[in-house]
Formats: C-alpha cells, structure tokens, sequence
C-alpha cells in the first residue's frame, strides 16, 4: 500500500509540473507531498509491525495509517482532476513516463468533457422540464486508477493505450 501511495506521489508531482495553473499545482505539490509522509510512515510502522510481537495497539496504528494514506491519496487525485481541468503543458518529447502521465489525464478528461457533453443533450428532465443533475456519476480519475490498479498492475504513469489518440494530443 505504502509503494503504491509513492507511485501516486510521483504522479502527482508530473500532473503538478506541467499543470498550468500555478494554485492547482501548488495545491497538488501539497498533496503530493503530505501523501509522501503518510506513506513512508506507514512504511516505518509496517517494518516495525513485522519484527514485534503482535498487539492490538500496533494493528490499530497500522490501520489507521493505512486510512490516513487512502485519505490522502484520495486528494492528491482530486488535486490531479482539478489540474487536469485547468490544462497541462505538453510534456518534453522522450520522456515517456510525463508521456503517459499526460496521455492518462488526457484521457480522462476527454471521458469527463464527453459524459458532460452527452448528460447536457441527453439528461433526464424534470416536470418543469429543468434537466436533473447527477442522473449518473462523472468518470473520476480515481475510478479510471482503480480499474486499472488491481488487474493489470498498470500505474497511472503506465495507462493502457487508447486507439486513436497519442500522448502528443493537446487539451480540448
């Protein structure tokens, strides 16, 4: 868990440095940065864990980091969505990790553009015909990392490839 909460930092911080605007980066370096921690303490209490004896007080602390970290995960992609939103930077030709970076947050938010685009001309309406909000669920980031998370072992920084599009394609 710990390993895969630094995989997300190391996303965030590609998302941050090529997010144009400088709040949402800055909030996602924050992010990013407080993911770090609570990683690499869970991390610490894990080893611990390992080499003592058991008991209740050590599992408690255990989970509890463990929860902290999902917390901050949680935001450091809720960060990421917002920076996806406001735009990102191409990134340098040849670096691919950015490249797929970029191509992940690309995608998502073509995903995101197309199921507001759809739920405005195809929503459910109301009696006074006022279209109802939240018919369904927009497509989250991390959706789009849980559905590639457990199967593949595919990371954010490794997305699976979408036909037709490359990691060079600008923002909508």
């Amino acid at each position: 868990l710990a390993s895969d909460g630094q995989v997300l930092v190391k996303f965030g911080r590609v998302v941050a440095k090529h997010c144009l605007d400088e709040r949402c980066s800055a909030e996602l370096l924050r992010a990013a940065e407080r993911t770090h921690t609570v990683g690499s303490q869970l991390g610490i209490v894990a080893r611990v864990k390992a080499v003592t004896a058991e008991s209740k007080s050590s599992s408690e602390l255990l989970v509890s980091n463990a929860q902290n970290l999902i917390h901050a995960v949680s935001h450091v992609l809720k960060a990421a969505e917002a920076a996806c939103i406001k735009g990102l930077r191409p990134p340098p030709p040849g670096s691919e990790e950015e490249e797929a970076v970029a191509a992940f947050c690309m995608q998502w938010r073509k995903n995101l553009l197309w199921h507001r685009a759809k739920e405005s001309l195809n929503s459910d309406r109301d009696e006074l015909g006022l279209r109802k909000t939240r018919a369904r669920a927009e497509p989250t980031l991390t959706a789009m990392v849980q559905e590639q998370s457990p199967q593949s072992k595919n990371s954010p920084r490794s997305p699976k490839p979408v036909k037709g599009r490359t990691g060079m394609d600008s923002q909508l």
